[in-house]
């Protein structure tokens, strides 16, 4: 039986600008020793074949990879081995959108400032997916 209150993979709409965030608390379903993934993508279509502002994904105990597909084709990816999850525990992935660059935290601490390539107000859906089970996921739209 699964421990995830909430599905996976998981999507959600939403809108974007500076002064919005995304809030995932979730856990690894593996240990590290066996590769889990969490991939979390801002897309700017309501289907997953859209184009994507915004590609975070983690293979658990390795590496970091952030990127974004525009017009159907994928930049230059931004690769770190830099690993600020924990084996088995629970994390708290925040995405602050600011003026130039989503803003990475991982457990309240910066962790990365990626700069935008697709401006972030084309994002309409949300998608998490790979081997983590969601906790809670939370959107903060900037007011005015």
């Amino acid at each position: 039986m699964s421990m995830s209150k909430l599905p996976v993979p998981y999507q959600r709409r939403l809108s974007l600008s500076p002064g919005s965030s995304v809030t995932i608390v979730g856990k690894p379903t593996l240990c590290f020793s066996m590769n889990p993934q969490l991939q979390l993508d801002l897309h700017t279509g309501n289907d997953e074949n859209s184009d994507i502002a915004f590609h975070f994904a983690v293979c658990f105990g390795n590496s970091v990879v952030m990127n974004s597909r525009d017009r159907g084709e994928w930049r230059l990816e931004v690769k770190s081995s830099e690993m600020p999850f924990e084996n088995g525990k629970q994390f708290k992935l925040c995405i602050i959108v600011l003026q130039n660059e989503y803003q990475v935290m991982v457990n309240d601490k910066h962790w990365y400032s990626f700069p935008h390539r697709v401006d972030p107000r084309s994002v309409e859906m949300m998608q998490v997916c790979r081997d983590v089970s969601l906790i809670s996921v939370s959107i903060s739209e900037r007011e005015g």
